[in-house]
């Protein structure tokens, strides 16, 4: 697989992670949603997975020559990503539900923005 492919294959891997936060994030109102019964714990749990295997690929997808790509967007905290992705992984029954919260609220939209955006520059890309 190229590189070219394999960036692709990347971002659609991150587009399907984010869609997955944002379906199992669509029922919570409040940080607090997250922790007041099993429902909303399987969902922080769920939603902490997908953003680890965001910040992973987000890794891959800069180790593999997208960060050209990447600095495209400046709007997204590229660094701040890929740590959540390091600090739930290794910190994780640290979990914080209002950062989780924050993290849907006000950034995952503005990431899916910038990974669709990337996907549509890579498949107009010529494969050489």
């Amino acid at each position: 697989m190229s590189d070219l492919e394999l960036l692709k294959d990347i971002s659609e891997q991150i587009l399907e992670s984010i869609n997955k936060v944002e379906r199992r994030f669509s029922s919570i109102q409040i940080p607090g949603d997250f922790l007041k019964d099993d429902y909303g714990i399987d969902r922080l749990d769920g939603i902490a997975l997908m953003l680890i295997t965001i910040g992973e690929n987000l890794k891959r997808f800069e180790k593999y020559g997208g960060r050209s790509l990447m600095d495209e967007h400046p709007e997204i905290d590229w660094k701040g990503a890929i740590g959540v992705r390091d600090f739930l992984s290794h910190l994780y029954f640290d979990l914080d539900a209002e950062l989780i919260y924050n993290i849907c609220e006000d950034h995952i939209s503005d990431l899916r923005s910038a990974i669709k955006g990337i996907l549509v520059r890579l498949r107009e890309t010529p494969n050489n």
